[in-house]
């Protein structure tokens, strides 16, 4: 029988980061108002749609749950990014590095999972408006959310299960600041072509799947829009979808860039650059994108706002 490769290397270091003192202490500063502000937006936007009654609907059900994962998703890298900036422990142990390879993961899978059953809800509110309450019933809504956090963790299993079987006899130096598939790659000792097929097979299946759907979902409403053809139509529309919009494009832009191509194309210091913008921009632009264009929840975010001004 076979035996399973197992590795020898008991922790990686991050070397994506400045060595100057001075560069190391600025990027500090910024990355930790980045943290705190994305932080406090997503903790402000799960208030307001946790406090107010005016916002219990399918749609902020979903809209928090994103919220939920814009708090994790920066949380996972962030705070060792910053250790190692502020204090210059680039260490992580080779347990550590697994769990946030899982953790970065299942939450970037479920994210791609759930904006695509928030197309899927704006579809239905737009195409059958009057069938949309007893359809998309909080039953509905649970079953949904449920089902895209379940499956962004089993895809995150499998890929860590694949990646973190390999050998890494050489060098432990991740060209990166946290532990992605492709940094971690990089690094094994032993051939990586049969696991990056399998994740490239897994994750074109399941993320071309899930474009489709959302893809084909804004279809519809756009002939639905054009079927129509009322006054006051295509603003209406605007408002329902434009924020949902707005924000698939931005995460799909930025993941496809990072994961959907082999390892030999592998740039340390472009993937760096795309890493920041969907593991730390994007969960700060996804609650200013909603409250900005959306009226209701600009509304909730005042009351909520007054209230902590109030008990302060």
């Amino acid at each position: 029988m076979q035996r399973v490769n197992l590795s020898t290397a008991s922790e990686f270091v991050f070397v994506g980061l400045s060595d100057a003192p001075e560069i190391r202490l600025l990027l500090f500063v910024l990355f930790l108002i980045i943290y705190l502000a994305t932080m406090a937006g997503n903790i402000t936007l799960l208030a307001a749609i946790g406090t107010d009654s005016h916002l219990h609907s399918p749609m902020y059900f979903f809209l928090g749950n994103l919220s939920l994962l814009d708090l994790l998703c920066p949380t996972v890298t962030v705070p060792k990014m910053l250790g190692a900036l502020l204090l210059e422990h680039k260490e992580i142990s080779f347990s550590g590095c697994l769990f946030q390879h899982f953790s970065l993961i299942a939450v970037v899978g479920t994210e791609i999972f759930l904006l695509t059953v928030m197309a899927y809800d704006r579809y239905m509110a737009v195409c059958h408006p009057l069938r949309y309450p007893s359809i998309m019933s909080m039953k509905l809504c649970a079953q949904l959310a449920v089902g895209t956090w379940a499956t962004g963790l089993l895809n995150s299993l499998l890929h860590t299960s694949l990646v973190f079987t390999l050998s890494f006899c050489g060098p432990n130096k991740i060209q990166q600041y946290y532990c992605d598939i492709p940094p971690v790659l990089a690094v094994s000792s032993s051939s990586t072509y049969s696991r990056e097929l399998v994740i490239l097979v897994v994750a074109g299946v399941l993320g071309s799947s899930a474009c489709v759907v959302t893809v084909v979902s804004y279809i519809y409403i756009l002939l639905e829009i054009l079927a129509r053809n009322s006054p006051g139509i295509w603003h209406k529309a605007f408002s329902t979808c434009g924020s949902h919009l707005t924000v698939v494009c931005l995460f799909y832009g930025t993941t496809i860039c990072t994961y959907v191509r082999p390892s030999s194309t592998y740039s340390p210091q472009w993937d760096r650059v795309v890493s920041m913008l969907y593991g730390m921009l994007t969960p700060l632009l996804n609650p200013i994108i909603y409250s900005l264009r959306n009226k209701e929840v600009k509304c909730a975010l005042k009351r909520v706002i007054s209230q902590v001004r109030r008990a302060v």
